[in-house]
């Protein structure tokens, strides 16, 4: 029962994630300009994938084992991407792949133990060879600056916080909190 109140916060943060993601490949779908100055990378599909960002995630969680840390330096390289790729926005064609991308670069980067490129691909739902291409566009897309210093994390932490606060997907029963005492450290907020 312990097991299962230590991965709710998580599992509230996967689906914040995912609404926030959900909110930007939206507005970038419908944003008629972009359809004719969009760069394809190798992160674009030739098909939106049928599974939701959501979902997606969830499965990304269920199997790599990573720590609520992971998923945010994962969400700051995802901006950092995104800053860095203007003419490739992150859409329904895309999301995805810059999702496992992203989670398997910071895990690496972050951790000590993690697993392999074909266990990730095999995650994302994708071949070996294309988990190794992506993760090599996007460490070149990142311009290789994977460090994120405490106050960048801080920072994330702290708009992550406000964002679930004021704009709480309706599934949310609570908007988590942060104690006085532990504001110094993000992981605070999701009971870690």
């Amino acid at each position: 029962m312990a097991e299962l109140e230590a991965v709710a916060p998580l599992l509230d943060l996967i689906s914040f994630l995912s609404s926030l993601l959900q909110k930007v490949v939206a507005a970038n779908d419908l944003t008629p300009n972009l359809h004719h100055t969009r760069k394809l990378s190798a992160f674009h599909g030739l098909t939106m994938p049928s599974i939701s960002i959501h979902c997606y995630l969830e499965r990304i969680f269920k199997y790599a084992n990573s720590s609520p840390s992971c998923f945010i330096v994962a969400f700051i390289y995802l901006d950092r991407f995104s800053q860095s790729q203007p003419s490739s926005p992150i859409n329904s064609f895309n999301v995805h792949r810059l999702l496992i991308t992203s989670v398997m670069v910071a895990a690496k980067f972050m951790g000590d133990m993690y697993y392999n490129n074909a266990y990730y691909a095999k995650v994302g739902g994708i071949s070996r060879a294309e988990m190794n291409l992506l993760e090599v566009d996007f460490l070149f897309g990142l311009k290789f600056q994977l460090n994120v210093t405490p106050n960048a994390f801080h920072s994330y932490c702290s708009f992550l916080h406000k964002e679930m606060w004021f704009h709480s997907p309706p599934h949310l029963d609570r908007p988590l909190t942060l104690h006085e005492e532990e504001s110094t450290n993000c992981l605070s907020i999701f009971g870690v």
